[in-house]
């Protein structure tokens, strides 16, 4: 029996009534029919028995202790799988924990539908004080791509699809669906029902380039003595994995990718210049974008940085006209979504492309090795305290051996660090903290990416940044999930070291010394490691990893190895009063 036929009285001597279904029943099947057989959320009123129903309607539902968690679990599953993580919500304050995670997907173009119950409009119009009132969606509409209400069971089918295309179609982002309480006791005849939902067809239909632009760009990379390509995360969600390889190894062209493109092709491509980043962003002369945008993640495309103003020409792909020009000049803007664009640049090189000088080649080829070279040393010490490089030295001969896991990170010196040390080898394996490189995403992508690819998670944090929703272990435990957890504890944010001057309290920047994290982990039935060396990491990983279960290993780092703010020290305002001795 479907969804669609739940309320039905019949006996021997009345004739059968039609068939009904209500708003809960139509929630559900609207999202079925689309495709989505996941949501993340945190039940309650009113919205507990759209939860039972939809796990009793063969729904996968996946309940976290806090929202905010939910919502990033939900906005990484779109990342993951191009379909709009779904989050569901308590009105009021469960709907503002879930809208941070919503703002954030919608920054980071990941498409993702939170929906959050919510109370009756007559109420909340009037300020009469029902419970938790709150007008949310006009909250909702300046922190996302789009916001929609329904009031009727009739336009349920059509708000689930509105939902779906918004978020999917163009740059991606997160849309606001509120559903008031009402909504989902409302009845209606079964089959009418049935008719008013809606499968979204195309919901990301495929944006191709202007020929013009494609010929623009390809005269501009012609021209080209010192050519890059930096991949961003955006076409790492275009999982056009192919066709992006094709035009590396075609053109010839030396490429960076941003953290969570990393992967696209293994960082030990005889092309990735990763490794001598600020090399190749510095002495480039023309700079193909491909999904990634010119924001403080590369210096907006100036400043020491990169070479002379004006000595740099940009390329851009990006499916939105408005991100050209954004801050500094697009000489050859490419709008059109990224798989068609790329596509596009590849038939347009033909037999006949003539790849970048040799000496550009090999002048990269030379800082990446020595780079290498030089850090070295640091990945191999054995010694305790671990320092961050060793740790994650140990971490980076784990993810080469197992390629297939999926790497979620997070931090100050533990995300800053890895980005680097940590080579990627296969595509959408790396997540993190993305555009607004904040802290707080590492349980919830954690638990998407287990469950949204069956394939194991290996999660990197730093102590500051595992507070953040480091309760949802117990979520972890709950489902069986295949996550271990790696805590890089210096016992403080940065640094476990500082003191307040009054000797009244401890340093703001200081948490408790030594704490055991590993034994939250064993509270809630799963696997705790306490490790001091890399050796000791390594053997702990590996048996966690082997083993499936979830698990977390404390990793001992000398207190004093971090540094102020990891790589954005610069953005930490100083104070310009000089204190009298």
């Amino acid at each position: 029996m479907t969804a669609l036929a739940k309320i039905v009285h019949t006996t021997p001597e009345v004739e059968a009534e039609p068939d009904l279904t209500d708003g809960f029943h139509l929630v559900i099947d609207a999202l079925k029919l689309n495709g989505i057989e996941t949501i993340y959320g945190v039940p309650g009123i009113p919205i507990t028995d759209l939860g039972r129903m939809a796990q009793a309607e063969g729904m996968r539902v996946i309940s976290f202790r806090h929202e905010q968690h939910a919502g990033n679990a939900a906005a990484i599953a779109g990342f993951l799988t191009q379909k709009p993580g779904i989050c569901l919500t308590v009105s009021a304050p469960g709907f503002l924990n879930g809208l941070t995670a919503l703002a954030n997907a919608t920054t980071n173009c990941f498409p993702m539908i939170l929906i959050s119950g919510s109370s009756e409009r007559e109420i909340v119009d009037l300020q009469q004080g029902d419970y938790e009132e709150m007008d949310q969606l006009a909250i909702a509409k300046p922190l996302c791509k789009a916001a929609f209400r329904v009031l009727h069971a009739a336009d349920i089918g059509i708000g689930v699809a509105r939902a779906i295309r918004a978020a999917c179609s163009g740059r991606p982002g997160g849309v606001y669906l509120d559903l008031p309480a009402k909504l989902f006791a409302q009845v209606m005849d079964a089959e009418a029902g049935r008719q008013s939902l809606v499968k979204v067809i195309d919901p990301a239909p495929a944006q191709r380039p202007a020929p013009e632009a494609i010929a623009r760009a390809l005269d501009v990379l012609k021209s080209a003595k010192r050519p890059l390509i930096v991949l961003g995360k955006g076409a790492a969600y275009a999982q056009a994995d192919e066709a992006i390889r094709a035009l590396v190894e075609t053109s010839g062209i030396p490429y960076v990718p941003m953290s969570m493109a990393k992967g696209l092709l293994p960082d030990t491509h005889p092309l990735s210049a990763g490794a001598a980043r600020s090399t190749a962003l510095k002495d480039s002369d023309v700079v193909l974008l491909i999904g990634a945008r010119l924001n403080w993640l590369l210096s907006h495309g100036k400043g020491k940085s990169w070479g002379e103003p004006g000595s740099t020409k940009f390329i851009q792909i990006d499916i939105e006209p408005r991100e050209m020009d954004s801050n500094v000049e697009i000489v050859a803007p490419v709008v059109g979504d990224i798989a068609s664009c790329v596509q596009a640049l590849l038939d347009g090189m033909g037999k006949g492309w003539q790849q970048p000088p040799s000496d550009w080649i090999e002048t990269l080829k030379t800082k990446r090795e020595a780079n290498i070279a030089k850090m070295a040393p640091k990945l191999m010490s054995n010694a305790s305290p671990m320092t961050f490089h060793a740790a994650l030295g140990a971490l980076r001969t784990i993810v080469k051996e197992r390629p297939d896991a999926i790497l979620v990170n997070e931090g100050a010196n533990t995300l800053d660090l890895a980005r680097g040390i940590i080579d990627m080898y296969q595509p959408r394996k790396r997540l993190d903290v993305g555009t607004w490189g904040i802290m707080g995403i590492g349980m919830g992508f954690a638990v998407a990416a287990a469950v949204e690819t069956g394939k194991p998670v290996l999660c990197v944090e730093g102590d500051s940044a595992f507070g953040f929703s480091g309760m949802e272990v117990e979520t972890i435990c709950r489902y069986g999930l295949p996550v271990c957890i790696v805590v890089f504890n210096n016992n403080g944010i940065y640094r476990g070291t500082d003191t307040d001057p009054t000797g009244r309290d401890p340093a703001t920047t200081v948490f408790v010394p030594d704490s055991r994290y590993d034994r939250m982990m064993e509270a809630f039935g799963g696997v705790g490691y306490h490790v001091t060396t890399p050796d000791e990491l390594t053997r702990a990983v590996n048996e966690a990893m082997n083993s499936g279960r979830p698990a977390l290993v404390n990793a001992v780092i000398d207190p004093a190895a971090g540094s102020e703010s990891g790589n954005i020290g610069s953005l930490n305002p100083q104070s310009g009063i000089k204190k009298k001795k």
